[in-house]
């Protein structure tokens, strides 16, 4: 992120706007709307700005050089069609320490023009870091869309009240339970309905708003979401809610950046999980931790990558949870080897090719080695080992003993779904090499005939060339 959103308090001092013709007038017309008070220094020497009585009496035009005159008090410099006068103002504002926007040039802009949704009280503020205003108008039809047409009012109502609730109620926990049962509940659905009148007698008839919140106070709960392989978006609509819920989350080290920002700023995360090699705090420790969390009244989340119930030790985190008698809920994710297949396009079955799939992990290589791969080598069944860089020799070693051909397809890919996925196909005699190619896990390894179907010989391929993998997939399925 290089823009941070922030609101500009446009009560603060007037803004200056600089440049010439449409792109003047059209910029001109977003302050107005947006209450500013506005000096406006049209270059061109036309004044004709066609704005309303109303929002005229909030414009002056000026006719003194903008590159010279006084600039005290402004909060901020807007250059639309300036052309080389919005370039020299932009170092003289970034001198004097002023924001500063030179239209469609993000080099001299200090800050840029978001696609606004415009609800009252609600405004919601779509960037793109200035790439690309298009995607962002897109992004804000859709909002437009969703938001309640009255959800500005809702927010104006709610600040009418907000200060004298929160001197009634000291404990910021509960003061966000109360307003989450006024907004989701009868006093909010009148204000959206047009009904304001009726949803201030409302809350003023709530004696006891401490009382009042904690009416609506749940049990302690833990939900066990599953945060797909590492892209944020291929989280389940149910997953972010529980993540917006929560007042902890206690999350694996494996969960991406990206998705932990989804999670509500003032929830408390915790990290409890652990690497290859690295100690962490045990299982036990973590259903201990949860399940207390859970009985002094928290709304808990058990987030990990992947789904809750793929070697994710989700069974046994139920079984204790079963036994504290909490309540618990279960959020399914997508599975790392359903991701790395749409990934790199590599159906796990296809007709009369491939008829089944075994999941299993291999962490180690005596796990590789407790393993009956006698029941693997069927051509027809697509096996899909997860965390299985390191037993890789010893995966190779059990299904050669078991008679699975040397020249089976395979494909290793690492942080499927990621910004920095990556991986590699070829065949079983090599598997060992293309996991060293490959920089880093996690990781799965798809074995079976269905690798050669892939759409792409991935973003780090082999040190084969294509051609040359592409020829030995050919004779593999001979």
């Amino acid at each position: 992120m290089r823009f941070l959103p922030v609101f500009l308090d446009l009560k603060a001092g007037p803004v200056v706007l600089i440049g010439a013709g449409e792109l003047l007038r059209a910029k001109l017309r977003v302050l107005a709307a947006a209450g500013a008070r506005i000096r406006v220094h049209a270059i061109d020497g036309n004044h004709e700005l066609g704005l309303n009585s109303d929002d005229a009496a909030r414009i002056e035009t000026a006719t003194a050089d903008p590159l010279t005159a006084d600039l005290s008090g402004v909060i901020a410099i807007v250059c639309a069609g300036a052309g080389d006068v919005g370039v020299a103002m932009s170092a003289r504002a970034k001198s004097l320490g002023l924001p500063v926007n030179v239209m469609d040039d993000l080099e001299h802009s200090s800050f840029i023009f978001p696609a606004i949704v415009d609800r009252g009280d609600v405004v919601v503020a779509v960037g793109t870091g200035g790439t690309s205003p298009v995607v962002a108008r897109r992004v804000r039809e859709k909002i437009e869309a969703l938001l309640p047409a009255r959800i500005g009012e809702l927010a104006e109502f709610i600040g009418g009240f907000r200060k004298s609730i929160n001197v009634r109620i000291a404990e910021f926990p509960l003061r966000r339970r109360f307003w989450e049962r006024v907004i989701d509940g009868p006093i909010g659905a009148s204000v959206l309905a047009g009904r304001k009148a009726d949803a201030d007698a409302a809350l003023k008839a709530i004696a006891d708003p401490s009382g009042f919140a904690r009416a609506d106070k749940p049990d302690g709960s833990v939900a066990l979401v599953r945060a797909g392989p590492g892209d944020p978006d291929l989280l389940t609509i149910k997953a972010l809610r529980a993540l917006q819920d929560a007042d902890i989350v206690f999350h694996d080290e494996l969960v991406s950046p990206e998705i932990l920002d989804r999670i509500r700023r003032d929830t408390t995360r915790v990290a409890v999980g652990r690497r290859v090699g690295k100690p962490g705090i045990g299982q036990d420790a973590i259903n201990k931790r949860m399940i207390e969390a859970a009985q002094a009244g928290q709304r808990v989340v058990r987030l990990k990558g992947g789904d809750p119930f793929v070697f994710g030790r989700g069974g046994e985190e139920v079984e204790a949870l079963r036994a504290a008698g909490v309540a618990y809920s279960i959020i399914p994710g997508i599975t790392a080897g359903l991701g790395g297949a749409a990934e790199f396009e590599v159906p796990l079955t296809y007709r009369h090719e491939a008829t089944r799939i075994t999941f299993l992990t291999a962490h180690k290589a005596r796990d590789a080695e407790a393993v009956d791969w006698s029941t693997l080598t069927d051509t027809k069944m697509t096996v899909v080992v997860y965390m299985g860089m390191t037993a890789a020799p010893a995966i190779r070693a059990g299904l050669f003993a078991a008679g699975r051909s040397p020249e089976t397809p395979v494909g290793v890919f690492a942080r499927v779904t990621r910004p920095d996925a990556q991986g590699a196909i070829g065949t079983l005699r090599d598997l060992p090499e293309f996991v060293r190619q490959t920089d880093g896990g996690p990781a799965i390894l798809v074995i079976g005939d269905v690798v050669r179907h892939a759409g792409s010989l991935l973003r780090q391929p082999s040190k084969k060339n294509p051609a040359q993998i592409i020829s030995d997939l050919l004779d593999a399925a001979e």
